[in-house]
């Protein structure tokens, strides 16, 4: 088993105001309980935002972040978005009852590149129905690696419509975010929703970059080393 982590008694720092900004992430097919487990202890000790698992995960984490204030964030439709709306939809109504209370919806990518702005704003409003009707937030991952960038205006333009919460650039799967994105997306959504970025963020000096260029969140599996690049303590059995 891991090991487990202490609290830290330290004053807030820089590297505390990043932590706030980033959801710990574990999306890999071949993850362990182990290293779920540890996920969430990471989370806790440096008090990220959230933990960023897949459906099967989501009652080990909301166990182990009970009374944390560490959020669980959940992956709706991923990676591909191609679910229907209606197993979307009932994916997003599992992860709320077993402890979820952010979801990561993949947007019909398809439906976008075909023109079918409405199958597509339907598709991400399935979702935000069951979510916000629980207190639950809605990010929509708009995949920008395969979208133009008229696509990806729309794609924002539609999550908007949607009542999302925030836009997020990628699954990390197909590529990853870039600045010039985060800052489109921004531009485009305004105050009215948050930006996430995610995929290929692994330093302190490229999370900084997103947050300069409109990221509120940062989505990574590279929270701890980005955190000890700022200066934050090892932490037990580490």
């Amino acid at each position: 088993m891991s090991p487990l982590l202490t609290e830290p008694h330290i004053q807030a720092t820089g590297w505390q105001t990043m932590a706030g900004c980033i959801d710990h992430t574990l999306l890999k097919p071949d993850a362990t309980r182990d290293q779920i487990i540890r996920l969430c202890k990471e989370a806790v000790y440096f008090r990220f935002a959230a933990v960023c698992v897949n459906p099967w995960w989501i009652s080990l984490a909301a166990s182990e972040l009970e009374r944390s204030g560490v959020s669980v964030a959940a992956t709706v439709g991923f990676p591909l978005g191609a679910s229907h709306s209606t197993v979307k939809r009932f994916e997003a109504e599992e992860a709320i009852r077993m402890g979820a209370n952010e979801l990561e919806v993949v947007m019909n990518i398809g439906a976008l590149k075909s023109g079918d702005r409405q199958i597509a704003q339907n598709d991400i409003s399935a979702v935000v129905e069951v979510a916000h009707a629980r207190g639950a937030t809605v990010k929509v991952i708009l995949e920008t690696p395969l979208l133009s960038l008229e696509e990806k205006i729309v794609a924002c333009q539609i999550s908007l419509a949607a009542r999302a919460d925030f836009v997020k650039t990628a699954t990390g799967f197909l590529g990853g975010a870039s600045a010039d994105d985060v800052t489109l997306m921004r531009g485009v959504v305004g105050e009215r929703a948050g930006v996430k970025a995610s995929g290929g963020v692994r330093s302190a000096a490229s999370a900084q970059a997103m947050i300069e260029a409109g990221a509120s969140r940062i989505g990574t599996s590279s929270g701890v080393a980005i955190l000890h690049e700022l200066g934050a303590p090892e932490s037990n059995g580490r």
